[in-house]
């Protein structure tokens, strides 16, 4: 599911326009995103947690010279999933026969 999807899926499911469920979507997306530069952490219970993980500067390799190449040390966002998501996915494979069976398990 892409973001257009989603806003899809938002208006039918709230009974509101496209326009309206595409506002909320970027709404709670930059809530999210100053939540993170404020707090570093937001967490939604029964859905999971971002929080921003500093990664250390290393040394990594290009694959196709195998030449050393230095990469710098960074803060990025991480998304850890609650136990209650873990759980609507726990008995299903990554296999593509289970999508639909995952969509009508576990709907927003």
């Amino acid at each position: 599911m892409n973001k257009a999807s989603l806003i899809d899926y938002v208006a039918n499911e709230a009974n509101v326009t496209k326009k309206d469920a595409r506002a909320a979507i970027e709404a709670v997306i930059g809530g999210i995103v100053d939540g993170l530069n404020a707090d570093g952490k937001v967490a939604l219970v029964g859905f999971g947690t971002f929080q921003l993980v500093n990664k250390k500067a290393r040394v990594a390799r290009n694959p196709k010279t195998g030449e050393a190449v230095d990469v710098p040390a960074k803060v990025v966002p991480k998304f850890r999933p609650s136990a209650t998501l873990k759980e609507y996915f726990e008995d299903y494979a990554a296999e593509d026969d289970n999508q639909e069976e995952i969509s009508a398990v576990y709907s927003l």
